[in-house]
């Protein structure tokens, strides 16, 4: 079951997103979060009108799904960036794939025009799915990151949406 996050299911999300940080290159970052700094994301997130879904299986998180801005100037307020974490026990069961599709859905409806992806290029599944779902391969940069003592590349893959009936530049 696919569902608005709340703040009892933050713990969960927390393990999910300090697992990929601690064990993946899905996130560039070193340190795992604390419950704290999770809090003033979501609240962070809710305050800007930002979704949090997650997936409930067997009564637990199993994954989670969010987006957010693209850039901060306001010409880019049609174009989005997303976000999709698996638990690490419960990838290739379709739960993130359903996410995906979830984004999509919630942000076509929203009038969004752009859905853009941060990929690191080693991750085969993640670009496979995307691109199942039809995203496609905007641009890649090289040596964007450096984590477990490599280079990292960044893949950019995008999905065009409807986009607003009616775009306004207000």
């Amino acid at each position: 079951m696919i569902r608005y996050a709340t703040e009892k299911d933050l713990e969960a999300i927390l393990a999910i997103y300090n697992d990929a940080i601690l064990n993946t290159t899905a996130v560039y970052t070193y340190k795992a979060k604390t419950l704290e700094e999770r809090v003033s994301w979501f609240q962070t997130k809710q305050k800007e009108g930002y979704p949090l879904w997650v997936y409930e299986h067997e009564e637990s998180v199993v994954g989670y799904a969010t987006y957010g801005s693209f850039r901060s100037s306001p010409a880019y307020k049609y174009t989005i960036e997303h976000s999709v974490y698996v638990h690490k026990d419960f990838r290739k069961h379709g739960f993130g794939k359903a996410l995906l599709e979830t984004i999509i859905e919630g942000a076509n409806a929203k009038g969004y025009a752009t859905i853009v992806a941060g990929i690191d290029a080693s991750n085969t599944k993640s670009i496979h799915l995307h691109e199942k779902l039809g995203f496609v391969l905007s641009g890649i940069v090289h040596k964007a990151g450096y984590k477990f003592g490599q280079w990292l590349d960044l893949a950019f893959y995008e999905l065009q949406l409807d986009g607003p009936k009616n775009p306004t530049e207000g």
